[in-house]
């Protein structure tokens, strides 16, 4: 659960530390007062997108820091390389020049990966959420949610794939007369081509070392000569083979007279011996290197003829046979297309009958769950003072795509007599708010995030009605955190910590605060939600009551 939230030079709000409780949280305050700055706040330690006008005026950036405690251990740690702990410190840094720090239990994280994390946390049910009601492409999501439908929906998208993959074969073989005679043309000119110059693999990597060597082969020889004579000396001169054989002898002279001369006899030894079989490996290489300018001409030729066939189908050798080989494999199966697009007809066949057979299990168990969730849900309205309304999934079979074969819509009837029709023509404002309560609540059960927070869901709500939403919050807020901003006095009378957000002037800037009320200064606030300014004894009795009851 979100434990606390410390905010510093976001919008009017300078710098605050809010502490929420388990259970039910109520923010409340005027108009304007900032408690929308604190849902932003929140939104931006979530990973949701910050902008840099939320920074407040006069400062650099804007920082956010949320605890959460109590966090289950989520793949989201070992797969992001982030310490795992039981309390988790999100902490958000917004910076003018667009520019945002993330870090999560001390390692940073972008904001992208921040967002998987913070999914997980908090739900955030604002009055946008009406929209999402609204939209009939999100229905099918809203059932599937409620039926537990991911395993049976992976198994669909995977037969599903097959067919998309075997009907795009198909497309790529269904080509006309003269466009297949085209293709098999060219297919067959590169094929003999490539297969003309009869190309070996690395061939072209050991036509350019030879070349190298062939194109120094007069400094090379000039180097090897220079060696010979250096180590087996000229007729002028002696060479290291005869200078190390000299002193080997005068060493063996002596080398009984002293066993440290002995010693060194034995190393000069062994540095003459190795010394002759280099020479002799060396004056080896001399006599063997062989060039002439008609191996370097062949070589030119050969390697001129690869770089023609390199600019045309790959970068190597390696890369050129390979294209020979899958062209000769086009060429067979444009020859053979028809054999091969029967094939491919059974076979899409047969796909398609395996994602229809998944497609209708997928269909039977949500058939089943619409009808579940619908009484789930007509439950719930009737608990939110809407007894009379009539609430039912609709289902269209349509032809296989990427969700299955099903089209689904929420229709509803809000008073008796009324027939059902989309949620979008039938449902008042008070009325969508309940309905999306109702949802919210049910789907919240399958749900394993801990907090739910409602930015002024209540809108369009009154009397009675304000009422049944009131305890049905505070009856959610059993199993879950909830935080709720709220302009109704019945929410906020059934709270269990109320927090009022207050905005006012200091030194010509604007600024905001968050104030934890105790009993005395809920019953001022509940008056002043009644009433308004004006609090008479009346407004504050009354308040007094709600806090009672």
């Amino acid at each position: 659960m979100l434990s606390l939230l410390h905010i510093e030079n976001i919008a009017v709000i300078e710098r605050a530390d809010i502490s929420f409780d388990r259970g039910f949280n109520v923010l409340t305050g005027e108009t304007g007062a900032g408690k929308s700055i604190v849902i932003d706040a929140i939104s931006a330690i979530l990973g949701e997108r910050a902008y840099r006008d939320m920074i407040r005026t006069g400062t650099d950036k804007a920082s956010v820091r949320a605890v959460f405690t109590d966090v289950a251990p989520f793949p989201w740690f070992e797969d992001n390389g982030v310490e795992y702990d039981p309390e988790v410190v999100i902490q958000r840094e917004i910076y003018l020049d667009g520019k945002n720090v993330c870090r999560v239990n001390g390692s940073l994280v972008s904001v992208s990966i921040l967002r998987k994390l913070g999914i997980q946390l908090i739900n955030i049910h604002g009055q946008h959420d009406s929209a999402s009601l609204f939209d009939e492409e999100n229905h099918l999501n809203f059932l599937d949610a409620f039926a537990d439908n991911q395993i049976l929906r992976d198994c669909y998208a995977e037969k599903y794939q097959n067919v998309i993959k075997l009907r795009r074969e198909i497309d790529s073989l269904t080509m006309d007369e003269s466009e297949k005679l085209r293709r098999m043309e060219t297919l067959r000119y590169q094929i003999a081509e490539i297969e003309k110059a009869e190309l070996k693999a690395g061939e072209d990597e050991v036509l350019d070392e030879r070349r190298k060597l062939l194109q120094s082969a007069e400094k090379i020889a000039d180097g090897m000569n220079d060696a010979v004579e250096n180590l087996y000396g000229t007729e002028d001169a002696d060479g290291a083979n005869a200078m190390l054989s000299s002193a080997e002898r005068a060493l063996a002279r002596i080398s009984k007279y002293s066993g440290s001369i002995s010693e060194l006899h034995e190393k000069v030894a062994d540095l003459m011996y190795r010394v002759e079989d280099v020479a002799r490996l060396v004056m080896d290489a001399r006599d063997e290197l062989s060039y002439s300018e008609e191996e370097l001409d062949r070589i030119e030729g050969r390697l001129d003829i690869i770089h023609k066939l390199r600019r045309k189908y790959g970068a190597t050798c390696e890369e050129i046979l390979e294209y020979l080989e899958k062209s000769k494999l086009e060429l067979d199966e444009i020859e053979f297309s028809d054999d091969h697009l029967e094939r491919l007809k059974l076979k899409l066949t047969n796909a398609e009958k395996d994602a229809w057979n998944a497609a209708l299990v997928l269909q039977k168990n949500r058939k089943e769950a619409a009808a579940v969730l619908a009484q789930r849900i007509l439950d719930e309205l009737s608990q939110l003072d809407m007894p009379r309304v009539q609430f039912e999934c609709r289902f269209t079979e349509t032809e296989l795509a990427s969700s299955g074969v099903d089209s689904v819509s929420f229709y509803m009837s809000a008073n008796a007599g009324e027939d059902l029709k989309p949620l979008s023509k039938v449902a008042s404002g008070g009325e969508l708010a309940r309905i999306m309560l109702a949802m919210k609540n049910v789907l919240a059960e399958k749900d394993q995030v801990q907090t739910l927070i409602f930015d002024e869901v209540d809108t369009g709500v009154s009397g009675r009605a304000a009422q049944r939403v009131a305890e049905k919050l505070r009856n959610v807020a059993n199993h879950k955190q909830v935080l709720c901003v709220t302009h109704l006095p019945q929410l906020a009378a059934l709270a269990q910590t109320h927090l009022l957000i207050s905005k006012g002037e200091h030194d010509g800037r604007t600024y905001t605060t968050v104030t934890p009320l105790d009993t005395e200064g809920r019953k001022q606030e509940l008056a002043r939600i009644i009433g308004g300014t004006h609090i008479t004894e009346t407004t504050l009795k009354s308040a007094e009551e709600m806090l009672r009851t």
